[in-house]
């Protein structure tokens, strides 16, 4: 074929591509807004299914099941092909959302949950398989940024939306409006299976050992942090079995969690580990202070769910500036002071929320909180990307994003667990839980200031 012959290059938007393309970035766009809206949603949710106590178990159980999901998805990938953990994730999280939505207790709501989260777990690991496998190399760079840009408008108008249907309708509806989209993703999927699992990729045996080892050990940290905060419920007044449990779920998690992450990322080695500890640390600290910040203003300051809204929008927003700010090429050259920055910026949000508590000040002040707890994860979350791969030869890098992404599980579900764990201990009574939000928020503040040494430590080891 001469080269007046040879066809045009297609992009992501192309023939071959154009409904992959779409289907993938509806898909995250509904897992982003499902994310996002949920939080803005939940105090309304706790109130009328009398479960303020258990307020999160909503969470804690989701991100416990994503985690089993997102381990469980690269054995199935390797094992089966892409398309069955996709087309089972996306049911699972249209199933989930569709059972959540129409509970009229709150365990059921807590089963649509678990669903949901374990659908979630599979889908986005399946898509990022599945980029790997439709897409040609050079196409590959801007899917993934198509991808990051996906999470930004749900992020933004997600929490918005959601108060909207919130106040104007009912909290059942920012579950069952995902439904039918999360369906037609799927319809699409089976439409283009051709492309979105295309044959003749075999992996290695080695991937396979270490997919079953991550799985085996990510369901045992699933089921440990369950058990923690399904325990964690029965503190008061005490019930022993209860607390047997939730004993058995602590040490389950501290024995097999390491196991997940680089060796020494539990003493916080130099170089590698730290960056993979700040991670833990990052997530952790985050989503178990911003879990409850919606909480506190609808129930102790009377606030709407609009204005929770409005307050986790700005944490968005203030994630996208600390992420920009993070590509200047006058402040990436020292990513490991960057880290260090970023968690200094996250601690400090939290210490302001625990002013706002602690001395009574403005829920006014909440904003401005919220906003430097995003810039910090912005700032820190992106420079740990960068610090994993500066750290790492070229051949290890697949196995630093693998860490990466269960390091964000794992911190995920266990710091949403733990602040679960100590609300439902502390819990009194709508406007009388002070002791329980200062308590959540100084801890996520001593997380943030171990991201600072982290930081400081994630320099490479010198010759």
């Amino acid at each position: 074929m001469s080269p007046a012959e040879t066809p045009a290059p297609q992009g992501p938007m192309g023939p071959a591509y154009r409904l992959v393309t779409v289907m993938m970035l509806a898909q995250v766009t509904l897992v982003a807004f499902e994310s996002m809206a949920v939080t803005t949603a939940m105090p309304t949710v706790a109130r009328e299914l009398d479960a303020v106590r258990s307020y999160g178990l909503a969470f804690s159980l989701f991100l416990s099941a994503q985690l089993l999901g997102t381990v469980l998805a690269g054995s199935w990938c390797d094992a089966r092909g892409t398309l069955p953990p996709l087309l089972t994730g996306q049911l699972g999280l249209a199933a989930g959302s569709l059972l959540a939505g129409a509970a009229p207790t709150f365990p059921l709501l807590l089963l649509g949950r678990v669903v949901a989260g374990l659908g979630g777990g599979l889908l986005v690991v399946a898509l990022y398989v599945m980029i790997g496998r439709a897409y040609p190399d050079a196409l590959r760079p801007k899917v993934f940024g198509w991808l990051s840009a996906a999470w930004v408008l749900p992020s933004i108008v997600g929490p918005l939306l959601a108060a909207w249907l919130t106040e104007a309708w009912s909290w059942r509806g920012v579950f069952l409006v995902c439904v039918a989209p999360i369906l037609l993703t799927g319809v699409a999927t089976w439409v283009k299976r051709a492309t979105v699992d295309p044959p003749g990729h075999e992996s290695s045996g080695r991937e396979r050992h270490e997919h079953a080892r991550a799985a085996v050990a990510g369901t045992a940290v699933a089921l440990g942090a369950g058990a923690l905060q399904w325990g964690s419920q029965y503190v008061e007044p005490p019930r022993p079995l209860p607390l047997v449990v939730a004993g058995i779920g602590v040490a389950v998690v501290a024995l097999v969690a390491p196991r997940l992450v680089p060796r020494g990322t539990v003493r916080m080695g130099r170089g590698l580990p730290s960056v993979m500890l700040a991670r833990f640390l990052l997530t952790a600290s985050f989503n178990g202070a911003i879990t409850f910040v919606p909480l506190m203003l609808v129930n102790e300051r009377s606030r709407s769910s609009t204005t929770a809204g409005v307050m986790l929008t700005l944490g968005s927003l203030g994630w996208s500036l600390g992420a920009a700010l993070q590509g200047r090429e006058s402040l990436s050259s020292r990513p490991s002071r960057l880290l260090a920055g970023g968690g200094a910026l996250v601690a400090t949000g939290m210490l302001a929320l625990v002013a706002v508590m602690g001395l009574g000040l403005s829920e006014w002040l909440v904003p401005l909180a919220v906003l430097l707890l995003g810039s910090g994860m912005g700032l820190a979350m992106s420079t740990t990307s960068v610090l994993a791969l500066d750290l790492t030869p070229v051949e290890q890098h697949g196995q630093a994003s693998s860490s990466l992404q269960l390091a964000d599980a794992l911190g995920s579900a266990l710091g949403v667990a733990l602040t679960g764990a100590v609300f439902a201990a502390l819990h009194r009574a709508p406007g009388e839980d002070t002791g329980a939000y200062l308590l959540i928020w100084a801890c996520c503040a001593a997380s943030g200031a171990l991201v600072v040494l982290a930081g400081r430590r994630s320099r490479p080891v010198g010759p």
